[in-house]
């Protein structure tokens, strides 16, 4: 099985000992993404919302660098440090996602890196 580094200067960089995502045969793992815009590595905003948007806009950035689609993940895991956002996230992915919606788990945190509110991961399998 093939496995190759996934990197674009479009989601921030890493700031750990890991891979924006590592693709392994057809399947891509991404790595969590927190809402630092790529040219600062700043935080975005301390507004949820923002947050979010921005969190989804860097896992947008891998998708593509991976040569997939959003409409390709197949499994989306959200950490959120307070689940009363929970309706909100709902709310930022469906301008992100269409129906049949990828599977999700959503839980709450005690913390996350930088301060951040929400972190997502992912799991992609591209068209063979």
């Amino acid at each position: 099985m093939s496995k190759s580094v996934i990197q674009t200067a479009n989601a921030p960089a890493a700031i750990g000992t890991y891979s924006q995502a590592v693709k392994a045969g057809n399947t891509v793992y991404l790595s969590g993404q927190i809402p630092l815009l790529p040219s600062t590595m700043e935080m975005v905003s301390e507004d949820f919302e923002q947050q979010a948007v921005q969190v989804f806009e860097n896992i947008q950035a891998v998708v593509d660098a991976a040569g997939g689609k959003m409409s390709n993940l197949v499994k989306v895991n959200i950490f959120l440090i307070d689940l009363g956002n929970f309706a909100k996230v709902n709310e930022v992915m469906a301008r992100y996602f269409e129906q049949p919606y990828p599977a999700r788990a959503a839980v709450q945190v005690s913390a996350l890196p930088k301060g951040a509110q929400i972190e997502i991961d992912a799991v992609m399998v591209l068209p063979e």
